[in-house]
């Protein structure tokens, strides 16, 4: 879910090319749930093999990352680690509203409902072990890093990118912000094009927002930036303070300026049962997995075929990815490994 504060913050687009050079560290688990819920066919239904395994992450991250590598951009895949005790509330909501979205989608689909069957289907997203596992052999297959966060993928990518090891974050959400990342970038891994109700098609860029210029513009630091989050609710206090928008929380945050005195305020004006102070150490308190080398490899043509194959890939398309991975491994050892990586 993340923290919803996107009518706030300062953002703009940009196009694929500034990015070329760039090394980026992407939220696997939100990458992944972009894809199992938009790569769908018509009636809802993820892609799925001749034996009804779902294949709509292998087909994001294949196609997907062949792009990304093609205008020159670096990923980088940071997966979740141990959930923190304090999101376990959220995990179990989420896990009772993929339930009841399961029982609609079955009624949708007896009626033959499709719009009702592609409205539940997406709700019921699952990431299981296998989708993980099979999401690491493909990107190690490709040559792309991936690192094993020792709790929150954003963090983790947020903490990489302030300590300068990549450039950037990047996530649909705006939690790595709370964590100090320098810059995030939205819509990185998305498709390019979305298919409006109208059948008319709006192409969809890239978005940059920086940490510098959200709490200029906002005129508030960092832990202002926190408390700001946890008024209007995060993973770890959903629902934030009952009556407060994310317009009317930042005035609170520019009045009162100081955590202690933000939260005095709110609780002598609202009624809320978190403990505020917990959920600020938890973006406070986050420790690194203390990456010290992130290496990017040669792709392996021989075991993405073999993945990709086993689930009923189109051979020519792979090949034909395949293709561009061996043009871009030619044009490396034309500029130098350096000048590529």
């Amino acid at each position: 879910m993340g923290v919803n504060i996107s009518q706030i913050i300062p953002k703009k687009e940009i196009e694929f090319s500034s990015l070329k050079g760039k090394t980026i560290a992407i939220d696997a688990y939100v990458t992944l749930y972009q894809f199992l819920t938009t790569i769908r066919q018509p009636d809802g239904t993820p892609l799925q093999d001749s034996n009804g395994n779902t294949t709509s992450h292998l087909s994001g991250l294949f196609y997907r990352n062949i792009n990304l590598l093609q205008e020159g951009i670096k990923p980088v895949y940071v997966f979740d680690g141990i959930p923190p005790a304090l999101k376990q509330g959220e995990i179990e909501k989420r896990r009772e509203a993929k339930a009841i979205a399961e029982e609609k989608y079955i009624e949708a689909k007896d009626k033959q409902d499709i719009e009702g069957m592609k409205k539940y289907s997406s709700r019921t997203v699952k990431i299981t072990d296998e989708i993980i596992q099979e999401s690491y052999e493909l990107l190690e297959a490709l040559g792309i890093p991936v690192v094993l966060a020792p709790s929150e993928g954003e963090a983790e990518a947020a903490t990489l990118a302030r300590q300068g090891k990549v450039w950037a974050a990047a996530s649909q959400d705006y939690d790595a912000l709370l964590y100090g990342t320098p810059y995030l970038i939205r819509n990185l891994t998305s498709s390019r094009r979305k298919k409006l109700p109208s059948g008319l098609y709006l192409d969809i860029k890239p978005e940059l927002i920086e940490f510098q210029t959200v709490v200029r513009e906002l005129d508030i630091d960092q832990d202002q930036l926190i408390c700001l989050a946890i008024l209007v609710g995060t993973d770890y206090n959903p629902g934030g303070v009952k009556g407060l928008g994310q317009k009317r929380a930042l005035e609170i945050v520019q009045q009162y300026k100081y955590p202690i005195e933000i939260f005095k305020h709110v609780s002598e004006k609202y009624d809320f049962i978190f403990e505020w102070q917990e959920v600020f150490k938890q973006f406070h308190g986050y420790k690194s997995s203390q990456v010290e080398n992130i290496e990017f490899k040669k792709p392996s043509p021989e075991k993405i075929k073999k993945l990709l194959l086993k689930h009923g890939f189109s051979e020519a398309r792979i090949d034909s990815g395949l293709q561009k991975l061996k043009n871009l491994t030619e044009a490396k050892k034309q500029k130098g490994l350096s000048d590529f990586f």
